[in-house]
């Protein structure tokens, strides 16, 4: 029997290292109202051999659930839902052909995003939830494979960082064989301190007034915590010292029996407590409240901002980057003005979604940035920038993709920048490099004068481009532009006619 949903409905999906969760809300003027959800214990992450290979065992947990929550999202239209991959997704080396059977089974786009990205989402959703504060919130999320840290005031992050240590990893690693000794949660807790030594003097220098912890690892300490003699508000230094101590004396994680322990949260809750003792002791925490929202929950406010009039991330991110590197920003508007109308043409022939207009937008603004370092081979410099920087917004995907194309607007295309674009996105995404490639030239002479859009036709492998009558003829150089162009096209299997 399928699940047919109901209309103003939006879902997130965050497929983490230990369980997957989704969400599943209502939009209405403007605010979320919950109507379902569903989590599964994955455990994704001990699937992850030293080779950075997923088993086929977690593969198939993972898929099994994907299969669930597909037909829990049947009917839901695909710019409806967000689901993205963190650390795990991050770090396996066959991610790339898992991907693309999770996503059919799914029936949705899943993006990987870096961990920074990752932090960001995270702060915004548990801020979100929580009463206004006068000062900085520090938020702890302890994953299955990592740790996120944000430093951040309101709802908009200040500060992030993406730790690698989860619950499941330090479990394995410090208690493989079940046994909890002193000894071994003393080295689970300083492995940790070593992970934060870096980041522990900037956190401390900044400063916070509250500290929250996210993620089902903290919400199972605080409820734990809660069960303890005495009386706790949150969870302190002594509550966890406390925790510690209980499983010491209990002595293995499969004799774990403490009031408030769920059993799918046995095998991996050791790990989380060391990591959190850890936190508290390098950024001196007097104490932490803990927040049932988490990346989710943030997920779905940025997909509102997608889909209503409220600022996309990522166009702010792309303005950021166009002020930081001096884009000269007629030329860039010019040249996405001319792509826009070029692609509006051939959209349907092309098979182009509102995920190819945006990243040709967006390549657009962007394809000049690189001459903030040098002219010469600019094109390269600002794919560079753009594959190595911080984008809040973008999934790696997408942040690929926009590389890519940057990358591609000019010059020589060489098999490596085919076999990349195609491996991104297609023909789809050859395609918009091209229709870029043909919105620079037609703009070179940085004319302020609007340029005409040509009419395109496509009939087969050519690509024909009619100009105004007399157009080309009056400008020799555009036409040498264009005979260039032919030749540089040569590789795509495209053959451009320009007249």
């Amino acid at each position: 029997m399928t699940t047919q949903l109901q209309p103003g409905l939006v879902a997130a999906v965050d497929l983490g290292s230990n369980s997957f969760h989704m969400v599943i809300a209502r939009l209405v003027d403007g605010h979320l109202h919950v109507v379902d959800r569903m989590r599964e214990r994955v455990q994704l992450a001990s699937g992850l051999g030293q080779d950075a290979i997923l088993s086929p065992e977690a593969e198939a947990r993972a898929l099994a659930c994907l299969q669930r929550f597909g037909q829990r999202l049947l009917g839901m239209p695909g710019e409806c839902v967000r689901a993205v991959g963190t650390n795990t997704f991050r770090k396996a080396r066959n991610r790339r052909v898992f991907l693309r059977r999770a996503e059919a089974t799914l029936g949705h786009n899943i993006e990987v995003i870096p961990g920074r990205e990752e932090a960001r989402i995270l702060f915004r959703g548990v801020a979100h939830d929580l009463p206004a504060l006068e000062g900085r919130r520090l938020v702890i999320d302890i994953g299955g494979g990592s740790t996120e840290c944000i430093l951040g005031a309101g709802e908009e992050a200040q500060r992030t960082d993406s730790l690698q240590m989860g619950c499941v990893a330090y479990t394995e690693r410090f208690f493989g064989d079940g046994k909890i000794t002193r000894e071994r949660f003393k080295r689970a807790s300083l492995s940790g301190r070593l992970e934060l030594e870096p980041i522990e003097g900037i956190y401390r220098g900044i400063g916070f007034v509250e500290a929250v912890g996210s993620s089902g690892t903290v919400t199972a300490i605080e409820t734990m915590a809660r069960a303890l003699p005495g009386t706790y508000e949150g969870i302190t230094l002594q509550g966890i010292k406390q925790l510690r101590d209980a499983m010491i004396a209990q002595g293995s994680i499969d004799k774990l029996d403490l009031p408030g322990l769920s059993p799918d949260r046995r095998s991996v809750i050791v790990g989380g407590l060391a990591i959190l003792h850890a936190a508290f002791k390098s950024f001196a925490v007097p104490r932490m409240r803990a927040s049932k929202s988490a990346l989710r929950e943030g997920l779905l406010l940025e997909l509102v901002g997608r889909l209503s009039d409220e600022e996309d991330v990522r166009e702010r991110t792309v303005s950021r980057l166009c002020e930081r590197y001096a884009v000269d920003r007629e030329q860039s508007t010019r040249v996405e003005s001319t792509a826009l109308g070029l692609a509006k043409q051939v959209e349907g022939l092309f098979d182009l979604s509102p995920r190819e207009l945006r990243m040709l937008r967006w390549s657009s603004r962007l394809h000049e940035m690189g001459q903030a370092l040098s002219f010469g081979g600019y094109h390269r410099h600002g794919a560079y920038l753009i594959a190595h920087s911080d984008l809040p917004g973008f999934s790696e995907q997408g942040q690929a993709y926009l590389a890519a194309l940057v990358s591609a607007h000019r010059r020589r295309l060489d098999p490596e920048k085919l076999a990349l674009l195609r491996q991104i996105d297609g023909e789809r995404a050859l395609r918009i490099a091209v229709l870029l490639r043909l919105a620079v030239r037609i703009n070179r002479g940085r004319s302020t004068e609007p340029m005409p859009i040509p009419i395109v036709r496509v009939v087969g492998p050519v690509l024909e481009l009619a100009f105004p009558v007399g157009f080309l003829d009056a400008r020799p150089m555009t036409r040498a532009d264009f005979d260039e162009e032919r030749e540089l096209l040569l590789p795509t299997g495209i053959e451009l006619v320009a007249r």
